[in-house]
């Protein structure tokens, strides 16, 4: 599929059939067994991610590319940054807006829309925290070369890793009909996303929670 024709799968799926999970899944009201290890897993991340940030983000203008429902921003805007807040899924981003907290010491502004529209501006740091997650090596490594005339520091995202456990739940969930499939995981080695980028690409942590397994990259000019 193209970049463009995963976006739109990955917006209506979120849009149409699991804004309600997403909803609860980012919130604190209780989940079940297998989606609390998702949420333990993905609290991990987050805090990995913002850990290749400096700790006074006084000023910086910060992209959260795919959003959702705005835990990351709310963290960094209290940490003092502009925090520009882009997901594809406008039912995402309505719940980010009702939940965006107040007296933070940055800014904060959120859209639904593509994370590569050149409208949103230059950056300091962009966080892409498991939106990045559904496309192929090649469009990876095009969304960082896209981003690169409009970054000016770093770039924290995640990949899911190309493990024995998630090739074969990939190849268990190509079994599926088409039409009751979520957007399709796309497991990838670091080495192979260096290779088709202009900037340098380095491991940072994985994570692994249960059914979250989570490989956080940073990418630099």
């Amino acid at each position: 599929m193209t970049y463009e024709a995963t976006r739109d799968n990955v917006e209506t799926y979120f849009d149409r059939t699991a804004t309600k999970t997403w909803e609860r899944l980012t919130s604190d009201a209780p989940v079940s067994g297998i989606r609390a290890t998702v949420r333990a897993g993905r609290d991990r991340m987050r805090d990995v991610l913002i850990g290749q940030l400096p700790d006074d983000l006084t000023g910086a203008r910060i992209l959260d590319a795919g959003c959702g429902t705005g835990a990351l921003s709310f963290e960094l805007a209290a940490r003092g940054a502009d925090m520009v807040g882009v997901d594809i899924s406008p039912q995402l981003v309505a719940i980010a807006e009702k939940r965006k907290p107040a007296g933070t010491r940055g800014t904060m502004s959120f859209s639904a829309g593509d994370m590569l529209n050149p409208a949103l501006g230059t950056f300091d740091h962009i966080i892409a925290m498991d939106s990045m997650i559904y496309y192929s090596a090649d469009d990876i490594a095009r969304i960082l070369d896209g981003l690169t005339p409009r970054l000016n520091d770093n770039m924290v995202f995640t990949v899911a890793p190309r493990t024995p456990l998630l090739m074969a739940m990939w190849r268990v969930g190509k079994l599926f009909p088409r039409s009751d499939r979520s957007p399709t995981m796309i497991p990838h080695q670091t080495a192979k996303i260096a290779a088709k980028t202009s900037g340098h690409v380095r491991d940072l942590t994985r994570v692994t929670s249960g059914f979250y397994i989570s490989q956080a990259l940073e990418y630099r000019p």
